[in-house]
């Protein structure tokens, strides 16, 4: 995966935005993560006049110029003043974050960096949710096109916020005419992450309830920041969901994992996952399942139609994952020490799951003393 990015090189020779003119692009998030890739990727295109590097501090792309601040400070209109585009990537989706202070975090920060953008002249803005906004459903189509309609609920980690974060990115433009909003929705994202649905690859079985059609599609990081860079430069625009093409079957997953299954009926999966979040065991809630039960595959038209190919396959991209998981043990989404990770890895998933069973029954009776 080392070749020369064959997007970069047709990006250099498209057509700048604005007449020829090349953008000065404002990245939230700058300083870690996929703001911190998108930043270095943006900073070395031919076709970016200059990179604001915006976040709480200083990271280390030293040719973007940074901003240290929340990007909940109304003060950072004024550093986005002169900037065309601003990318909007400090969002917290930490498995470990408090619920509350997450939404209260994404929310207010969006909203600040719309209300920002407007005021300093900014004429697009591109947010980053995920496809998970359309939901996890047995009657899902595959692919999925962009304009499906948005099902999901606030049952799963974060989701909640990536919706609001979709409804505040439909009523900017009439909240501030002349501001234009691009969406970008990966799927499952892998490179240097974290989230329920890549820690399902570090459970000694995969889980799989009864009934249910799991089908599979990733979208390495390196795709999505070359997908965020054809919306800064205005090839493609609108709603985008982005992700490899086409998507892996249950059986696939388990024979390039070499990892076998552990079916549950679907009362005992979700009750389990349920009551262990509630008492604070496991970081995932019940509604996070969904998601390794039903599909919401993308199609990617949108993006495939201005040109943009993912360079990395799902095959390429689980292997990559399983890769980055190697060490990593975690039962019903929490993550195990080395002791318990022995135990649990000779004994087997059920055996694991039926003693977090009784960790929970502990846990009961520890409370009635």
């Amino acid at each position: 995966m080392s070749s020369p990015d064959p997007q970069v090189r047709a990006a250099r020779n498209h057509t700048t935005p604005a007449g020829g003119r090349r953008p000065v692009v404002a990245v939230t998030g700058a300083a870690t993560g996929v703001g911190a890739l998108l930043t270095e990727r943006l900073a070395a295109s031919e076709e970016i006049k200059q990179v604001v590097a915006v976040d709480e501090r200083r990271g280390e792309c030293d040719a973007a110029e940074w901003h240290i601040l929340d990007v909940r400070d109304p003060a950072i209109a004024e550093k986005l003043r002169g900037a065309d585009v601003v990318v909007h990537l400090a969002l917290d989706l930490d498995l470990g974050s408090d619920a509350a202070a997450r939404t209260a975090y994404n929310v207010r920060g969006t909203q600040t960096v719309l209300t920002a953008a407007a005021a300093a002249g900014v004429h697009r803005v591109v947010l980053c949710t995920s496809a998970m906004v359309y939901g996890a459903l047995p009657d899902n189509e595959l692919p999925l096109s962009e304009d499906a309609e948005l099902r999901a609920t606030a049952e799963a980690t974060g989701v909640g916020d990536l919706l609001e974060i979709e409804r505040l990115a439909r009523r900017a433009p009439r909240a501030h005419p002349g501001l234009n909003v691009t969406v970008v929705r990966p799927a499952i994202l892998v490179g240097g992450t974290d989230t329920a649905l890549t820690r399902y690859f570090e459970s000694p079985r995969l889980l799989v309830v009864a009934g249910s059609r799991p089908v599979w599609q990733f979208c390495h990081v390196e795709d999505l920041c070359s997908a965020l860079e054809y919306a800064v430069l205005e090839k493609v625009d609108g709603e985008l969901a982005v992700g490899c093409d086409g998507w892996l079957e249950q059986e696939e997953v388990e024979e390039l994992s070499g990892i076998r299954r552990m079916e549950l009926p679907s009362a005992v999966a979700l009750g389990a996952a349920a009551r262990l979040h509630r008492i604070g065991l496991t970081p995932s809630p019940a509604g996070d399942l969904a998601y390794t039960m039903y599909p919401w595959v993308v199609s990617g038209s949108r993006l495939h139609d201005a040109g943009w190919r993912a360079r990395w396959t799902n095959e390429e991209v689980l292997a990559k994952l399983l890769e980055e998981v190697t060490g990593r043990h975690t039962v019903a989404g929490r993550r195990l020490g080395r002791k318990d990770a022995t135990a649990a890895g000779a004994a087997g998933a059920t055996v694991a799951l039926l003693g977090a069973a009784a960790v929970v029954r502990r846990a009961r009776k520890a409370r009635r003393r």
